[in-house]
């Protein structure tokens, strides 16, 4: 039987396309910044997952962007998106401007500030119970772009990344130390949390299900956009 979150993703997958037919582009988040950064994994969060517990380092694309593309000085639902390799697939990390208590990390909140804090809000399954990711920054840092740029190439910007279980604290594993943004125009890099979750991690929840009809249907649009294919097949990139 079809979910009621996967209903409504499917119901939100179409307005989404035309967003994305209309702007001929990214429907969500379509302002952002690029940038190259360093993932240093510290180990120790006690998950049970290996991908979370061991530490390693990694280099990492890093987008920052504003959900509805609204100009400065209005707040917007920010993103926070993270691309580490890992054996032949990406792992992609979304997390979304959010509270940071036991009941707000799981509310969207619009931030002027792209320091964050930013969860997960959807749940991961996994060995210990459901897990939640957050990030934040050590200082302020600007969500529109072009300060962002700016800011980046002046200053060194690190983000600590945490695990929770459920509702319990937040348990940091890793620091994400920012570089330079990459050059010339917001690069089309394509994040998908749902078909790539860390090792040993599994999507799960009303948000994966909503997500994953939303973000399909989203996806294939903005190929079509962008190469003029009127066909509306079923096939996802």
């Amino acid at each position: 039987m079809t979910s009621v979150p996967r209903l409504a993703g499917q119901a939100v997958a179409v307005p989404l396309g035309a967003l994305a037919r209309w702007r001929r582009g990214k429907p969500m988040h379509p302002r952002g910044v690029v940038a190259r950064g360093v993932l240093e994994r510290t180990g120790g969060a006690g998950t049970g997952v290996p991908w979370l517990d061991r530490p390693a380092r990694d280099d990492v694309a890093v987008r920052l962007s504003r959900g509805a593309g609204l100009p400065a000085p209005w707040p917007d639902l920010l993103g926070f998106a993270v691309r580490v390799p890992e054996d032949g697939r990406p792992v992609d990390l979304l997390l979304s401007s959010t509270g940071r208590g036991a009941l707000t990390r799981q509310v969207p909140v619009l931030r002027r500030d792209a320091a964050g804090p930013y969860s997960s809000i959807m749940g991961y399954r996994s060995p210990a119970g459901t897990l939640r990711l957050a990030a934040w920054a050590d200082r302020p840092v600007p969500s529109d772009p072009e300060p962002l740029v700016a800011h980046l190439g002046e200053a060194r910007t690190a983000y600590t990344l945490a695990v929770a279980t459920g509702a319990g604290p937040w348990r940091p594993f890793a620091v994400l130390t920012l570089g330079e943004p990459e050059a010339g125009p917001d690069p089309d890099v394509r994040f998908d949390a749902v078909r790539y979750p860390p090792p040993g991690l599994v999507a799960d929840g009303p948000m994966a299900r909503f997500r994953a009809p939303a973000y399909a249907r989203a996806q294939r649009e903005r190929v079509l956009a962008r190469t003029g294919d009127t066909d509306r097949g079923d096939s996802e990139e």
